[in-house]
């Protein structure tokens, strides 16, 4: 057995993508390797993979994460194929191409076209339509101050993200992956030339684990893993809150929307979930996640979703969960790769709600840097610490 040993801190989609890609054959011949995964809950009961709203877009403004979406994509249309384990049943992650609608104002028209031209330019399916053809196309959709449409024709919807995860994880541990029921709570460090390494990731059950390889997986939490290594990583857990409502008039072929207010709103089942970006006062840090905003939910998201579409002035509401986005407050986009402070510390954090649409990809990436020592198929470096450092934000326009 080799005394290579990467240890994931977080088993979560991102966590267990890595995990699933650095088992491969391919990976291994390049870097014999044990892999271990550190997961404090199985449950998965707070984890963002298992409370997020499940979605992909190719609707980016910026170059990296469109191709990150569109490598994303063809793993979730294949995943009965891509992710399955010999003598198991093919995963079933209920892909639905349903498309995303954003909506503009006059105001926001011209970001929505320069955004368009971007996507086209990359190879994305999306349409501009005008408000008589919203209307055409959606006749329950209420056009008032609405300038401009986008709307995703394939490649974009929504799946079963804990499917998803749970395929991630069954193929890792088929392929030689160990998942622990663990919490790390620090890092022994090392020298290992003339940067400080990790020697070993303490457990809070008193032991540890020795390792070549750390990857910083750990979501909401990823700021506190960061720290031990000394390095301070932009990350904060934010609180949103998904609503499941119903409505006794059908909405047919509904999209994705997202409303130029910030609320969005998918099909779910017979229903549908919604939910929105609460204004910077208060979308404070850590906030619990047993209590739901139900407040927003009176006060603001369901009068503003009765004015889009009417219909919804006779909604139910369900019921109401609370995930966290792991935000990076830098510049929303996902910090990727070694940082030059530790030399065996990889993150993969701070993906600001796209962790699991971006996890195919990521998960692909982190394992090529670590076996091959960079990236083999698509470079993630504009996703690395270099421009956080130098403070050079990757400015996303297409921020829900």
């Amino acid at each position: 057995m080799s005394d290579d040993h990467v240890v994931i801190i977080g088993g979560g989609a991102i966590g267990s993508s890595i995990a699933r890609y650095l088992t491969r054959p391919a990976s291994q011949a390049a870097r014999p390797c044990r892999v271990t995964v550190l997961e404090r809950d199985f449950s998965y009961a707070r984890a963002s993979s298992a409370l997020s709203a499940s979605s992909i877009r190719q609707q980016f403004s910026t170059a990296i994460n469109m191709a990150i979406s569109a490598y994303g994509i063809g793993v979730l249309r294949d995943a009965a194929r891509e992710l399955a384990v010999p003598g198991e049943p093919p995963p079933q992650i209920g892909l639905h191409e349903g498309g995303y609608l954003y909506l503009a104002t006059p105001a926001g028209e011209g970001v929505l076209r320069d955004n368009h031209a971007r996507q086209r330019a990359s190879g994305a399916d999306v349409a501009l339509l005008s408000p008589a053809e919203l209307q055409a196309r959606f006749p329950w959709l209420a056009t008032e101050g609405i300038a401009l449409g986008s709307l995703g024709l394939s490649g974009e919807g929504w799946f079963d993200g804990y499917s998803l995860l749970q395929a991630f994880r069954a193929q890792a541990r088929a392929q030689g992956a160990r998942y622990v029921p663990a919490e790390a709570v620090g890092f022994e460090m090392a020298s290992r030339g003339s940067r400080p390494s990790i020697g070993r990731v303490q457990l809070s059950n008193g032991e540890h684990v020795d390792a070549s390889v750390v990857v910083n997986a750990a979501g909401p939490w990823a700021r506190h893993v960061a720290a031990w290594a000394g390095i301070a990583l932009p990350v904060v857990a934010r609180r949103r809150t998904v609503f499941h409502v119903s409505c006794p008039v059908p909405l047919p072929r509904c999209p994705l929307l997202i409303d130029p207010s910030g609320i969005w709103l998918r099909p779910e089942g017979a229903g549908f979930i919604t939910g929105f970006a609460p204004p910077p006062d208060q979308d404070g840090d850590d906030l619990p996640l047993d209590e739901p905003d139900h407040a927003a939910f009176e006060a603001f998201v369901w009068p503003t979703l009765a004015a889009r579409i009417p219909a919804f002035e006779a909604l139910r509401l369900h019921r109401a969960w609370a995930g966290y986005y792991e935000m990076n407050g830098f510049d929303h986009n996902a910090i990727v790769g070694p940082h030059p402070a530790c030399d065996n510390l990889i993150f993969a954090n701070g993906f600001s709600g796209h962790g699991l649409q971006q996890s195919p990809a990521v998960g692909r990436g982190v394992a090529e840097w670590i076996a091959h020592g960079g990236y083999r198929t698509l470079d993630l470096s504009p996703l690395g610490w270099a421009r956080v450092l130098e403070n050079r934000p990757l400015q996303e326009q297409c921020v829900i």
